[in-house]
């Protein structure tokens, strides 16, 4: 697990900061779970959020970006890969990892990364924030898009 070393998270206020979280619908009870601990972050910072479920973690990237482009200050992706038996977990975890660096960067604004590429469910299970699970990657993901805007804000001032 990567969870040594990690920076303090929660205890922020993200009053009139606008989230929209994406997540993806595939391995749902993984997906349903790192969502669920995207809105409790926002929640617990009263952040203005709202929720956009797509298929899978393909059509993150085109959604964040319409997202960031309607005005929203951040979004947070959530999505689930596991590799399987063929190149496609290759391709679809780059492919996703590349557009959603591309969307924050040309947009400008934070892009929250919760997508897990993993070798099974249970290394999602581990991640989700489920009770047992090791980490909480949907909330990990919220609360660093929400501090990213907060430190682009102390830039412009």
């Amino acid at each position: 697990m990567a969870g040594t070393g990690q920076p303090q998270q929660g205890g922020i206020d993200a009053t009139g900061i606008r989230v929209v979280v994406v997540a993806g619908t595939w391995h749902a009870r993984i997906s349903d779970a790192l969502l669920a601990g995207s809105e409790r972050m926002l929640e617990e910072a009263n952040a203005d959020y709202r929720v956009v479920r797509v298929a899978g973690a393909f059509e993150l990237a085109v959604v964040a970006q319409r997202a960031l482009a309607e005005g929203a200050d951040a979004v947070v992706t959530l999505g689930v890969i596991i590799r399987g038996g063929t190149p496609h977990f290759e391709y679809i975890a780059s492919a996703t990892t590349d557009g959603l660096t591309r969307v924050a960067l040309d947009a400008g604004k934070p892009v929250g990364f919760g997508v897990l590429t993993i070798d099974d469910e249970q290394q999602g299970l581990d991640r989700a924030g489920l009770e047992g699970s090791k980490e909480d990657k949907g909330f990990e993901a919220a609360d660093a898009a929400v501090r990213a805007v907060l430190a682009l804000r102390d830039l412009s001032t």
